[in-house]
């Protein structure tokens, strides 16, 4: 994974509440074995006619907004506990999104694959949503070791919580078994000292 301290990034809002894993990611587009073009189908029946052309109206396919932060209404990533959510969100170039609410396992499948889940308050939320309407070039800015965020329109920031382990490893670029192997020495160290009893 690449490593994250911190982004200044537009951003494209999607300020729906209770959006699943399923509007996330179809289930139709489960099948594939790897994480390749996940991306393309990001929110796809939003997204695209039935026919395959691009629906105007939807904030994707819109010109005025674009970033690697999505900012999405409270509750996003409820329903099925599908990685491909995460694939799909990282596969369009996504780094960031934010929200007053994420479901659990979406959230630590979004941390697992790069992604930083930055958890707000629906009155911060609120005021990000004004900014980008004011303004569709608003920026936000996401710096991960001072754990804040910050509206760059309007000056306000708010801190957010994440948890020390998966922190460690965005900062240092490392998934689990990365994580697992820069400890190598230190596990071959402290199991030749143990002493075991049988």
């Amino acid at each position: 994974m690449q490593k994250f301290t911190k982004l200044t990034s537009t951003v494209v809002p999607l300020p729906i509440e209770n959006v699943d894993t399923d509007q996330i990611i179809p289930a139709r587009f489960l099948k594939a074995t790897t994480r390749d073009g996940f991306g393309n189908n990001l929110f796809a029946d939003w997204r695209y006619e039935k026919s395959g052309e691009p629906k105007k109206d939807f904030v994707l396919n819109n010109p005025l907004y674009s970033g690697q932060i999505l900012v999405a209404g409270k509750n996003f990533g409820s329903g099925s506990s599908r990685e491909h959510a995460a694939w799909a969100i990282a596969g369009y170039g996504f780094k960031v999104v934010v929200s007053s609410f994420f479901a659990d396992i979406f959230r630590n499948n979004a941390l697992n694959n790069g992604i930083l889940p930055v958890i707000i308050s629906p009155e911060f939320l609120a005021g990000i949503f004004t900014s980008i309407g004011e303004d569709p070039k608003t920026t936000l800015t996401v710096n991960l070791e001072a754990q804040t965020i910050t509206d760059n329109k309007t000056g306000k920031s708010e801190s957010f919580k994440i948890n020390s382990y998966k922190k460690t490893c965005l900062l240092n670029g490392l998934d689990d078994i990365d994580f697992l192997l820069s400890n190598k020495n230190k596990i071959e160290s402290y199991e030749k000292q143990r002493v075991f009893a049988y």
